[in-house]
């Protein structure tokens, strides 16, 4: 089953591309300006603040329904609005807090990721939206994750808004 964020991997192993787009996305926010946080990449999106938000959420919900799939035997996950989960963290996490807790959490769900078998990999469980699922899937939408909204960082970095 491809994954809405396959496009992203070029074909490489999603934990080799977490493993490299770590650094690159911090290297992208080491080049804001304070004012470049509340920056979107394009109109009407989310600001550049508000992407690490996002961002450290996915890490911790892709993190989590890795570790429920491969401890629970049929495991359904729970899906998650974004939108309403970042209504709760709109406000009072600032940009830099934001970067370090999506870190910590790559840091965190790479130290498992790395340690996972080809077995692993391939467990199944169900998305209630998706049908059934491989962990391998998410460990694809993690990176390809990642790779997308680094764009739009490193396009705020530039100082290149989208029309």
């Amino acid at each position: 089953m491809a994954t809405p964020y396959s496009e992203y991997l070029n074909g490489r192993d999603p934990v080799d591309v977490m493993v490299d787009t770590i650094p690159k996305t911090r290297a992208a926010v080491s080049r804001f300006k304070p004012s470049d946080f509340d920056r979107a990449h394009a109109p009407g999106k989310w600001n550049a603040r508000e992407v690490l938000i996002h961002m450290a959420h996915a890490e911790i919900v892709f993190g989590t329904r890795v570790r429920f799939a491969l401890t629970t035997d049929n495991y359904v996950v729970q899906p998650f609005d974004q939108d309403e989960w970042m209504k709760l963290d709109q406000t009072g996490l600032d940009g830099q807090a934001a970067l370090a807790l999506f870190s910590f959490n790559r840091a965190f769900n790479l130290g498992l990721f790395k340690r996972l078998t080809k077995e692993q990999r391939a467990k199944t469980f169900t998305h209630p939206e998706r049908g059934q699922m491989t962990i391998e899937d998410v460990l694809i939408m993690t990176a390809g994750h990642e790779v997308h909204h680094l764009a739009q960082l490193e396009e705020v970095a530039r100082g290149v808004p989208r029309t």
